[in-house]
């Protein structure tokens, strides 16, 4: 019956809250030594750890079809399409680099989890030009670091109807300006699988596929729009090629 399955996908989205918030409270002292000591590897592994939690007690097998050759020393930008909040929990998955988010402020006003989150990633107010302004300010500081950015460029997650929004500039220019490589990842099951409706999505494979590298090296400023176009077009053209993902084609 209808109402049971509802039911069961209401608790089954209370349980998240429940497995995310859990290991964050057990492992907070670790956790705020590895940000305050910058002790990178430790705060990687555990960012690995809890996204990788968090999806086993979901019920999610990641199935990963990576064509990136990634090279660990290396500072890169990570982009990909906004779907649903398991794509965080994917992306610390599959990514073993170290690197922090450029994020809504929003998710900073959180109890506990806020705190660690503003102190480990690039907060911004996307209404205010001074907060945009001050995240480049910021990428710097972390970049010197070792650390990648990952920034979704929808700038947000896009009405369900919509299956790729139109790229604003901020990762590409952040890009352009440390001459830094672009990973796009597309994320192919996640709308479907745990969208942010509460009484849809259920258990099961989610597909990633991590596409080429894009390299920056000598583009300028001039080069923006025609670099954001391309990645744009990778990630649509994959999702759009995607025969198991029809839903996005509705």
């Amino acid at each position: 019956m209808k109402w049971i399955k509802n039911l069961l996908r209401i608790i089954w989205r209370i349980w998240f809250v429940i497995v995310a918030a859990l290991p964050v409270l057990i492992a907070a002292p670790l956790i705020y030594y590895s940000i305050a000591f910058n002790k990178q590897k430790l705060f990687t592994y555990l960012k690995h750890l809890w996204g990788s939690w968090i999806l086993f007690w979901m019920g999610f097998h990641v199935n990963v079809d990576n064509h990136a050759d990634v090279n660990l020393r290396q500072s890169y930008i990570i982009i990909g399409n906004h779907t649903s909040v398991m794509d965080i929990m994917v992306l610390l998955k599959v990514i073993r680099l170290p690197f922090v988010f450029v994020g809504k402020i929003e998710l900073s006003k959180l109890p506990v989890f806020g705190y660690l989150y503003k102190k480990s990633n690039i907060m911004v107010d996307r209404k205010s030009p001074k907060s945009r302004k001050e995240v480049y300010d910021q990428v710097v500081d972390f970049v010197q670091k070792g650390n990648s950015i990952a920034i979704y460029p929808e700038g947000g997650v896009p009405d369900p109807k919509i299956m790729l929004a139109p790229f604003k500039n901020g990762a590409f220019r952040m890009a352009i300006e440390h001459q830094l490589p672009i990973i796009p990842m597309v994320y192919l099951d996640n709308k479907r699988k745990y969208p942010y409706q509460w009484l849809k999505g259920s258990p099961g494979t989610l597909r990633v596929k991590i596409l080429p590298i894009i390299q920056t090296t000598g583009l300028t400023l001039n080069d923006l729009d025609d670099l954001k176009l391309f990645a744009y077009n990778r990630i649509y053209n994959e999702l759009m090629n995607d025969q198991l993902g029809k839903y996005f084609k509705k």
